[in-house]
């Protein structure tokens, strides 16, 4: 059965999509089925993609709210070799449609159920707010990986974002999870972003990615070119950083699926 990732920080600009989109090309190219969900108005994971998202038919809003099949909404060629469910600002309008629906927080879950064993991974990308579109994420998810960057404040929002999580999954997914806190920007010379490094391993321990994704230029660059760093420089440290995250993913699952079985 696939593992649904919804990757999700309430504050903006800690690397959210870059993640959802350089992860989801670092698990296609290890030959995973891949699906990557935007579900932020914004669609930068979908321009990310290759995809224009002004051009683009379907998008999350067909499939929550006008509830079309999953296979009319997907698109199959992204320059990321994985499959997307774009999204751009008609979502704005679907979070406010999905408050009129009956069971709004599980839409997504129900449009994803069919599709969930074909995909070895499906990853979401939340707005950077807790709304209707992030509730749909978390009831949908089997666990999720929180971005964020080693700065002053970073630990006392993350302490709050975990306990938000926990307040979401006991009213719609008791069996959602911590997949993973991954430290973004990372710039070891940088002394306070060691120090919060430090602290966020003391407090969370092994839920801390052991990859760190450095502050890196072509990372930058990607999505202007409406690519994955891994094919718009697969040298830079960036790219290699992702492709060490998504290696990282799989040995965790293999692990503790070993477990489950012992």
């Amino acid at each position: 059965m696939g593992k649904i990732i919804a990757i999700a920080n309430q504050k903006g600009g800690v690397g959210k999509t870059t993640t959802a989109v350089n992860v989801a090309a670092s698990m296609a190219a290890t030959k995973r089925k891949v699906l990557l969900i935007d579900l932020d108005p914004q669609g930068n994971a979908t321009m990310g993609s290759g995809v224009d998202k002004y051009a683009v038919e379907n998008t999350c809003y067909e499939l929550l709210i006008e509830e079309k099949p999953i296979e009319e909404v997907v698109i199959k060629e992204t320059t990321g070799k994985y499959h997307l469910i774009a999204g751009n600002s008609d979502i704005t309008a679907a979070e406010i449609k999905l408050m009129e629906v009956f069971a709004r927080e599980v839409r997504l879950r129900n449009a994803l159920a069919p599709v969930k064993n074909y995909y070895d991974y499906i990853f979401i990308d939340c707005p950077p707010s807790l709304n209707q579109l992030t509730v749909n994420a978390m009831a949908a998810a089997d666990s999720v990986l929180v971005p964020m960057q080693c700065e002053y404040y970073a630990l006392e929002g993350l302490t709050a974002l975990m306990d938000t999580i926990k307040k979401l999954a006991s009213v719609v997914n008791p069996e959602l999870k911590i997949e993973g806190v991954l430290r973004t920007m990372y710039d070891p010379r940088n002394r306070l972003a060691n120090d919060v490094s430090e602290q966020l391993k003391r407090h969370f321990g092994e839920q801390v990615y052991r990859t760190v994704i450095p502050r890196n230029v072509r990372l930058a660059e990607a999505p202007s070119f409406g690519t994955p760093a891994m094919y718009y420089d697969k040298s830079s440290t960036g790219a290699k950083a992702y492709l060490a995250l998504a290696g990282e993913i799989l040995r965790r699952v293999k692990i503790n699926a070993t477990v489950k079985v012992s």
